[in-house]
């Protein structure tokens, strides 16, 4: 990209941001009694779990913090207000209903592990922590729901079924049964989330708390390193857990009866980079993701890194909702979660590119079509679904910041 496109694109999108980004800010609304953030397009109603917390992150870049303070805080708030005394924490929130509806004992996902990185991020941009430790024991609870029901043998966590998991039809959960998606998708986040509270207990002067979350984020690396890490592909996977149980008496297998606890999914995904964004690689495992990142047979797009590597079966460019695409298309969540990785791991010149190709991306959309979508084609940068979409795509705004500083 040369300079003045760069430029022409840059202006683009952070004009189009400061013009549009309030229309993410929705007032307090039937059961939702806070002030929250939405995605966007066809989400107008509706608070999303991961969707608040990362939109959020791009909006600090342009929006004062007075501003935006309320909106954001609110996103967490609401979520508590809606969380039960097991820990249970819905997906998303309309005005007049929460999801999923948990009835007996059917076992439903809930809100992605991020509700702390959100309240984490929203305390150190305030400088004030105190407005969430009325919620605090809330959160304990959430993550201790997923220890009590989402938690494998081997330290992994896992999907209880393949419904709101953010990826919809990633193939290594998609279609699945259920509990048995060890993804890395869910274990990188769940890492970052067990920092996230060890963080907010030790800014609330609540030490133990601290260590006790700072020892499960430990042990979870462990795990994954184990079960996640392929030495062979130089890359991190999802782990399948619906194996038999071992059966020391059945004659068949005691002779030598299966000594692991996952299979490992060989599948190219592009979450299999989020141990990066996460600081769980070491430099060693970076250094080979890289070289899965640069191949354009698989991840490496015209506009980013394909959701499904290109020579997958399952690669399908399609429009579709309930579930989104994942299988190729171009997000920008995804863009930026890889970018923000290779920046962490010293990757300059990757993280450089990959920047320019997602301000090429949503530069040409709002200079074509006056706005942007959802997710993209990976090889035209054209728009595949839900035009008006704002959400995380203004994490643009991130990536042009870091270009300028470079």
């Amino acid at each position: 990209m040369n300079s003045k496109e760069f430029e022409r694109y840059s202006t683009l999108i952070t004009e189009y941001a400061k013009s549009n980004y309030k229309k993410c800010f929705r007032e307090p609304d039937g059961i939702l009694k806070h002030k929250f953030i939405v995605p966007g397009s066809c989400y107008s109603n509706q608070l999303w779990d991961w969707d608040s917390w990362l939109t959020d992150i791009a909006l600090r870049k342009i929006a004062d913090g007075k501003d935006i303070e309320e909106y954001e805080k609110g996103c967490v708030l609401n979520f508590l207000d809606h969380t039960k005394d097991s820990g249970y924490m819905p997906i998303f929130i309309s005005p007049v209903s929460a999801s999923p509806v948990i009835v007996g004992d059917n076992l439903r996902n809930i809100h992605k592990p991020c509700i702390a990185q959100h309240a984490l991020f929203i305390s150190e941009n305030s400088g004030n922590v105190e407005w969430i430790r009325c919620g605090f024991d809330k959160i304990k609870s959430y993550i201790n729901w997923y220890d009590t029901n989402c938690r494998h043998e081997s330290g992994l966590y896992f999907w209880t079924d393949d419904s709101a998991i953010g990826v919809d039809n990633d193939p290594s959960t998609f279609y699945r049964p259920k509990n048995s998606s060890a993804s890395i998708y869910l274990n990188s986040l769940m890492y970052k989330e067990l920092l996230a509270i060890a963080s907010l207990a030790k800014m609330l002067g609540l030490d133990e708390v601290y260590t006790e979350f700072i020892g499960k984020a430990e042990s979870l690396n462990t795990a994954m390193h184990e079960c996640l890490w392929d030495e062979r592909d130089g890359f991190f996977y999802s782990a399948d857990l619906n194996l038999l149980p071992v059966n020391p008496n059945e004659k068949l297998h005691s002779g030598a009866p299966r000594h692991w606890s996952t299979l490992i999914q060989r599948i190219d995904v592009w979450s299999g980079f989020m141990p990066m964004w996460a600081g769980i690689a070491t430099p060693e495992e970076a250094r080979r993701m890289v070289e899965r990142y640069r191949d354009a047979r698989t991840f490496n797009a015209p506009y980013g890194v394909r959701t499904l590597g290109k020579c997958e079966k399952m690669y399908c460019i399609v429009k579709s909702g309930n579930p989104s695409c994942w299988l190729g298309p171009i997000w920008g969540i995804s863009n930026y979660m890889v970018f923000d990785g290779l920046v962490r791991y010293g990757f300059t010149e990757e993280a450089r590119e990959l920047a320019e190709k997602t301000v090429t991306l949503f530069g040409k959309d709002i200079e074509e079509c006056g706005e942007m979508h959802e997710y993209y084609d990976p090889e035209r940068g054209v728009g595949v679904n839900n035009p008006g979409f704002q959400n995380w795509n203004f994490l643009a705004l991130n990536m042009i910041e870091w270009l300028n500083n470079l």
